[in-house]
């Protein structure tokens, strides 16, 4: 009768163990999510600009690929990296401002190709070799939206 009930119990732990686990994985990745999202994303406006070298073109940003041809500190924005970027065809050219987290796990150095692709909601800026996003510039309107609301429940 002990072994029964032992057996039973044994089998509730389990069986509440991996009732558990997609609930905690669903919970880690949810959250996952939201940390990279906000550390690898910024909004259009405060993430790209002219550079000195532009013709005042008002489209800054199109798809392709663009040589990194300086990088630095942004100014007034501690923690965050400036990058000009060239059109590896074309005269196009911008700055980039990215927060110095999102390239944590990889440098984007002078002299490196950088992937745009135009996307619904903004700009994804990935490595040209290995095509892996390190930043999304997301249009003002997708930016406002992600931002944390309080909920009341």
């Amino acid at each position: 009768m002990t072994t029964t009930n032992f057996s039973r119990a044994a089998l509730l732990a389990v069986f509440a163990a991996a009732c558990a686990l997609p609930v905690q994985a669903a919970s880690t990745a949810a959250s996952s999510a939201s940390s990279a999202g906000s550390a690898s994303s910024g909004s259009v406006s405060d993430s790209i600009g002219s550079s000195s070298n532009s013709g005042g073109d008002e489209r800054r940003v199109a798809a392709g690929e663009y040589r990194v041809i300086d990088v630095a500190a942004a100014p007034g924005k501690p923690d965050t990296t400036r990058m000009t970027l060239h059109a590896a065809s074309g005269e196009r050219e911008f700055t980039l401002d990215v927060p110095n987290r999102a390239l944590a796990q990889r440098s984007v150095d002078k002299g490196a190709l950088v992937q745009v692709n135009a996307r619904e909601y903004g700009y994804e800026f990935a490595h040209a070799d290995s095509k892996q996003a390190f930043f999304l510039a997301l249009e003002d309107n997708w930016y406002r939206e992600l931002g944390s609301q309080k909920v009341a429940i």
